[in-house]
């Protein structure tokens, strides 16, 4: 049963086939303008993140910067510690040893102070025990070449030589 319609407007598969076009058109047209929207919110959302990486790899970058500037900085910083240090032992070093000189010097100062002092000491006893030595020979050389009439004579010369005496004092 095949139709054959005088004007081809009015066989129905004819507006079946524009009812599809028009179907076709209007569902493409809203597909094609959600799937656009879709498209360019989902390059806004990767250009919004390509920023935000950007930028996360900016600030990477300069805290990479900072870090290399602060690790030599503190390097820097090492290296002055270190020379201070060496500088503070060297001067340590130089003032213990010449402290030690000194406490040295002080120490044979008073060593030599220790002798000269026994020296003196030692001087002064000896002297000290000839005197007492002389003078007991002395008592004894004259009690036995002086008698009473010996001495009378000694005490009258040292009693008549008082006058000159004084007046030479």
């Amino acid at each position: 049963m095949h139709h054959h319609y005088e004007h081809f407007y009015l066989d129905p598969k004819f507006w079946v086939a524009i009812s599809f076009v028009i179907f076709v058109l209007l569902t493409g047209k809203l597909f094609w303008t959600k799937s656009t929207q879709m498209l360019d919110a989902r390059s806004a959302r990767i250009k919004a993140e390509l920023e935000e990486a950007s930028r996360l790899r900016a600030e990477a970058e300069a805290m990479m910067a900072h870090a290399r500037t602060e690790r030599e900085q503190a390097a820097r910083e090492a290296v002055e510690l270190v020379a201070r240090a060496k500088a503070e032992a060297e001067r340590l070093a130089a003032a213990s040893k010449a402290e030690a000189e000194a406490a040295a010097r002080r120490r044979e100062r008073m060593a030599m102070d220790r002798i000269a002092a026994a020296e003196a000491s030692a001087v002064t006893e000896v002297r000290n025990a000839a005197a007492e030595i002389a003078t007991r020979a002395v008592a004894e050389v004259i009690a036995q070449t002086h008698g009473a009439q010996a001495d009378a004579a000694l005490v009258d010369a040292a009693i008549q030589n008082l006058p000159s005496a004084f007046r030479a004092a």
